[in-house]
């Protein structure tokens, strides 16, 4: 461990809650160099919804280098870029009866967000952009700016500015309804709101604590963006590729929203790829006005394509997802039964839920002890209080099991050691 103690900057997190040392790893699991072996509940913070090194990802890729495909070609066309288009066109969006061009960005999400709020800006020519209450959304400045948590905006050190918070589904409760009071803002000229280009949403709330908007209200949203001809962006980036169960996270509510992020899991195979999805009327940018030198990743490309052909040709993924998200909800609503003094809660959907613990410091004891236990996994919310389960899609019933099981004697452990301090 000396060697990240000596060269590596002080910025770095997640190697902080996980200090080991990892040299390979498979499907759902973890290795370290010193032979031990972990349950991955996180995922690549979502980057991996089809495990590690899938076997039925993984040798499209190695073929393709074997090949010397094409690795960097700026936005130049290729053979690999060709198929993922054909692959996405014909498996993603015909089936859902989606029209949209892709915008190749840089390879991470939040270019995708700057990417997505600049067109929202060039096209309306506004310059205000609403976004929400424990929105997520990047860590560059255009990103962090409409990002509500305060650590990650705290870390910009300007003025981040055109942009409005307006409450997310359920913020105020779920009797209060926050599109009526949007809608009385945005229709008031003294209200002191500008007319926004855009409103940028995701449909559950990542980062932000597993908050789930609820179709009617996603819908709502759509109506209230037509009514002001307002664009509506809707970050899939975490939420997406399968993770709640359709590919995209908004589908079940039916809504077809102007411009779309996506990243993370979109390559498949942790390998950094990130697309902007406009509708066809909006894709007015002129040539190279955003750009980057690694837009377009061509290994990724052929992982993403491979993906997408294996498990987006039918529902059967769609279908295990949610027959695994039922049992991570019976699961969690024993562990809180167990110990429901404490009054901990459920958030999320899909397999992408949590135990809310009401408490960042409680949280975090437990994902400090399942990691002893032989987990890892990671907590989200405003006050990092949600204990957030990020499994594989691909997980095996058994390893999810599994995994429960010692997430399980984790929550019991620590709750048997608070009430001993308690007690004492």
């Amino acid at each position: 461990m000396k060697i990240f103690d000596e060269m590596e900057s002080e910025v770095q997190s997640y190697a902080r809650s996980f200090p080991v040392v990892f040299n390979k790893a498979k499907d759902c699991y973890l290795y370290t160099d010193s032979g031990d072996r972990y349950i991955d509940f996180l995922s690549g913070a979502g980057s991996l919804n089809y495990g590690h090194n899938n076997n039925n990802i993984k040798q499209a890729l190695v073929d393709y280098i074997a090949e010397d495909g094409i690795a960097h070609g700026l936005d130049m066309h290729s053979s690999a870029k060709r198929k993922f288009l054909e692959v996405f066109r014909d498996k993603i969006l015909a089936p859902r009866d989606m029209e949209y061009v892709l915008q190749f960005t840089g390879p991470t999400g939040t270019n995708a967000v700057e990417a997505a709020l600049k067109i929202a800006r060039k096209i309306t020519g506004r310059n205000n952009v609403v976004s929400f209450t424990n929105g997520f959304h990047g860590c560059s400045l255009g990103a962090v700016a409409v990002t509500g948590n305060q650590h990650h905006r705290g870390g910009a050190n300007v003025s981040l500015s055109d942009v409005d918070r307006m409450p997310f589904c359920g913020y105020y409760g779920r009797d209060v309804d926050t599109v009526k009071m949007m809608d009385k803002l945005l229709s008031d000229p003294s209200s002191g709101i500008d007319m926004p280009a855009a409103m940028i949403l995701e449909a559950v709330q990542g980062e932000g604590g597993l908050n789930v908007a609820t179709n009617d209200w996603l819908q709502a949203v759509a109506k209230l963006c037509k009514k002001h001809d307002i664009l509506l962006i809707l970050d899939d980036i975490q939420a997406g590729c399968g993770r709640t169960g359709p590919f995209f996270s908004f589908e079940n509510a039916g809504i077809k929203p102007d411009i779309i992020t996506l990243s993370k899991s979109l390559s498949a195979y942790g390998l950094p790829f990130a697309v902007v999805l406009l509708k066809p009327e909006l894709d007015q940018w002129e040539p190279g006005e955003h750009n980057g030198t690694f837009r377009g990743n061509n290994h990724a490309f052929v992982t993403a394509a491979a993906a997408i052909e294996h498990y987006w040709s039918d529902n059967k993924l769609e279908l295990a997802v949610n027959e695994k998200a039922d049992i991570v909800t019976k699961r969690f609503k024993k562990i809180i039964n167990a110990h429901g003094e404490i009054a901990l809660g459920l958030k999320g959907r899909g397999l992408m839920q949590g135990i809310d613990c009401r408490s960042g410091d409680l949280a975090a004891k437990v994902c400090a002890q399942a990691f002893k236990n032989g987990v890892v996994i990671e907590t989200s919310g405003n006050h990092s209080q949600i204990v957030k389960c990020f499994c594989p899609l691909t997980i095996s019933i058994e390893a999810l099991n599994e995994g429960l099981d010692k997430l399980e004697q984790s929550f019991a452990e620590v709750f048997a050691s608070e009430k001993v301090k308690k007690a004492s």
